[in-house]
């Protein structure tokens, strides 16, 4: 029988992530690996696949005293995914407006019988991009794929203005509440903290 294949890179970061989603919680590392071992995630890795989170910014770190706690909220994640599908689909746009430019510029050398170096190189050129454009789309195509959560963030976005001002709103609330439960006789601090962050006004809209 073959060996049970292990999670790749990315289902564990997948796993990790859904873990702070789904319970909407602030977590210190050793809590995070007791969790996701449950989920099938080797606790050895767990501090590497944190690591990688935070420095993708779906996951926060901020130390406080002498722990590091980490936390990441839903709607953080949607507002993310919008934002990278958004900066792909513009690079898109750009790219194919770009080969559209070559091919008109090639085509007009040739028209013309000019010099075969300078129509090599724009052929040259538009093919860079039109392999920069299919590897564009494909990474476009791979956010909605690989991940059900991307799909329904992508479907919540048309009306994720004003509802995801006011989950922020509630997720540094509820942050705040927590902070304020754990570091009892500390409000003035947290209360600087949230300051320092400009994170002042949370009423809803």
């Amino acid at each position: 029988m073959a060996p049970k294949k292990g999670m790749s890179l990315e289902d564990k970061r997948q796993t990790v992530l859904r873990i702070f989603h789904d319970t909407k919680d602030v977590y210190v590392l050793k809590d995070i690996e007791k969790l996701a071992s449950s989920r099938g995630v080797v606790a050895q890795s767990v501090k590497d696949v944190v690591k990688s989170l935070v420095d993708d910014d779906l996951v926060h770190q901020e130390k406080i005293g002498a722990s590091n706690y980490l936390w990441s909220f839903p709607s953080e994640a949607t507002l993310k995914v919008v934002t990278e599908r958004d900066r792909l689909t513009k690079q898109i746009k750009a790219l194919r407006r770009q080969a559209q430019d070559a091919a008109a510029q090639a085509n007009a050398l040739q028209e013309g019988d000019a010099d075969a170096a300078e129509r090599a190189e724009l052929e040259a050129e538009l093919a860079a991009l039109q392999a920069a454009n299919a590897q564009h789309a494909a990474e476009l195509r791979e956010h909605a794929d690989n991940d059900p959560e991307v799909f329904a963030a992508l479907k919540a976005a048309a009306k994720a203005s004003v509802e995801g001002a006011n989950r922020w709103g509630d997720n540094l609330e509820c942050l705040k509440d927590w902070m304020n439960g754990k570091f009892e006789g500390r409000k003035e601090d947290v209360e600087a903290f949230f300051k320092a962050e400009g994170a002042t006004d949370l009423e809803p809209l």
